[in-house]
């Protein structure tokens, strides 16, 4: 096979898939070689959306974020940070600065960002009647009631527009980053009404929830510190129905049923950890990682 040397530039068909790799892999492909490189770093096209996961986000800092955003040449659309727990509030203003046309903020996770530093950010991007179209901030630590109110009123919000439709766990947590709009609308978080605190809040997809069914007047809805729910179906569990996984998420009876076990501790994996279990050659089934190591 050719190196990239040998068979000149990349084909022009290269530019039409490059706006659609995450920052991981387009940085992983500037460092293949000089053509590469060098289509990489002077297309703004593919920088557009800056969309930062594992395993990149563990080494984001704020120089490389700045870095990285600077490709865009200050026509940033999409930033999204998904568990960047090194980003600081200062290097997200920065950012913001320099790409006042962002129209998607995604900060979940970011623990280094505060509820002020985050609303900075959007009064910069809501100025000169720019809109923001959504904002994710699940995850970042001490947000309240009044920081919620305030980003509703920043983007414009009414009282129609920030009623959702149901959102459920199992849905939310098994779709991709990108496809979170869809389902939690413009703003992630809402005010548990179990708690009152403000976090992701959950419905209960279940027609024959325990829940519903034993206490009528008890609302399957809340945020998972006060609902557990079962990661497979999404269903609202309490310690009667609750099985025990392999992995540390919860699962129903019902589903527990269903799913494969481990050969020896006959516990399963939900499917979204079933990678995580050690199958040999020759032999059904598989073995947890607690198991493999305590016998294999």
């Amino acid at each position: 096979m050719n190196t990239c040397s040998e068979s000149g530039p990349p084909h022009d068909a290269l530019f039409f898939v490059l706006a659609y790799l995450p920052v991981f892999e387009l940085v992983s492909m500037s460092q293949v070689c000089k053509s590469l490189r060098d289509v990489i770093n002077n297309d703004i096209l593919p920088w557009l959306n800056v969309i930062v996961e594992p395993p990149l986000n563990t080494r984001l800092s704020d120089d490389i974020l700045r870095k990285i955003t600077s490709k865009a040449n200050g026509r940033v659309r999409v930033l999204s940070l998904m568990n960047c727990v090194k980003v600081t509030d200062d290097g997200l203003l920065k950012v913001v600065e320099e790409n006042h046309f962002i129209t998607k903020l995604y900060t979940p996770g970011c623990t280094s960002i505060t509820p002020e530093g985050f609303i900075r950010a959007v009064k910069l991007l809501t100025n000169d009647n720019h809109r923001l179209k959504s904002l994710k901030v699940s995850g970042i630590y001490n947000m309240k009631k009044e920081d919620l109110e305030t980003l509703h009123s920043l983007i414009n919000l009414n009282q129609a527009q920030q009623k959702k439709g149901k959102i459920f766990y199992h849905e939310y947590r098994k779709c991709s980053s990108l496809r979170h709009e869809e389902i939690d609308g413009s703003v992630d978080v809402d005010v548990c009404p179990k708690c009152h605190e403000v976090r992701m809040v959950f419905d209960c997809p279940g027609v024959f929830c325990p829940r519903k069914k034993q206490h009528q007047t008890i609302e399957c809805r809340g945020c998972d510190h006060c609902i557990p729910r079962c990661e497979e179906c999404g269903i609202c569990i309490t310690g009667l129905e609750l099985a025990e996984a392999a992995c540390a998420d919860a699962l129903c009876l019902e589903c527990w049923l269903q799913l494969p076990k481990c050969n020896f501790c006959n516990k399963p994996y939900c499917n979204q950890h079933a990678h995580q279990g050690c199958r040999f050659s020759g032999s059904s089934g598989f073995v947890c990682t607690t198991c493999h190591a305590k016998f294999c």
